[in-house]
């Protein structure tokens, strides 16, 4: 495929950010003797991380707004454009020496997302999508959501926050709910992955709530270039600032949007 010169800087910024990740990651192991040692070292990696993005973004496009998970929100002039940034999605993962995180980035124009990048930097895999140029895996193949069309033959996938959370006992029953509706339910521990993966067809549904803007942005748009379906639990448009998501192809999205419904 070929990229855009603002999806090959975004591009360039996450594999940056990736080998910064990649050489702490090499480090975490022998930070496991106290909770607080691993714990201060993986912030401090996230931070370096960010710092990485955000530089390398803003030195080329230096009058876009920024919205960081660590940095929060930078003004920009342009008036239009602001890049959304998740530097370690997948924290918990990171700290526990997981392969399962990424550095994701997403563009907003106005009111839409129109460019995205999930980079697992462990497993070398980047994901990059644009408004109507699709969704892809390392340049080379073009992305699909799986083409399932019933629910039961569909692997699940969704999150479960720390318990203690607003949403612990609700989570807990839409996994009793969902569990034998499907073939099976998988929690990874990032949802950007999650939705990266959905839309390559590794997973055939998600649904999860309580997430950030930067949690959703970058997979949103991956998700429906890849020719997927992408809702709130209501059932109306996918929005980065609500925090929830069910997704899936438009078949099996439809029947697990149903499944949800009941439990409140």
């Amino acid at each position: 495929m070929a990229r855009s010169a603002l999806l090959h800087i975004m591009v360039q910024a996450a594999i940056k950010a990736g080998r910064s990740l990649t050489r702490d990651f090499g480090e975490v192991e022998n930070l496991q003797v106290s909770r607080k040692g691993p714990a201060d070292y993986v912030s401090a990696a996230d931070r370096r991380a960010e710092q990485i993005v955000f530089e390398a973004l803003q030195k080329a496009r230096p009058t876009y707004a920024f919205l960081m998970e660590e940095g929060g929100e930078v003004a920009g002039t342009d008036g239009q454009h602001r890049w959304i940034i998740d530097p370690l999605d997948g924290t918990t993962n990171f700290l526990h020496s997981i392969p399962l995180f990424a550095v994701a980035i997403a563009l907003q124009r106005g009111d839409e997302i129109v460019a995205s990048v999930i980079y697992n930097p462990v497993l070398d895999e980047l994901y990059t999508a644009e408004k109507g140029g699709g969704a892809w895996l390392s340049d080379r193949r073009r992305l699909r959501v799986s083409s399932r069309r019933h629910l039961a033959d569909c692997v699940a996938v969704t999150g479960i926050k720390t318990q203690g959370t607003a949403n612990d006992g609700l989570e807990l029953r839409q996994v009793a709910a969902i569990n034998p509706a499907v073939s099976g339910i998988r929690r990874s521990g990032s949802a950007s992955m999650d939705l990266a993966w959905l839309a390559a067809g590794r997973y055939d549904v998600m649904w999860e709530a309580g997430l950030a803007p930067w949690d959703v942005a970058p997979g949103l748009l991956m998700v429906r270039e890849a020719g997927g379906t992408i809702t709130d639990y209501a059932g109306t448009g996918g929005s980065i600032w609500n925090g929830q998501v069910v997704a899936g192809n438009e078949t099996v999205q439809a029947q697990l949007l149903k499944a949800l419904k009941p439990i409140q």
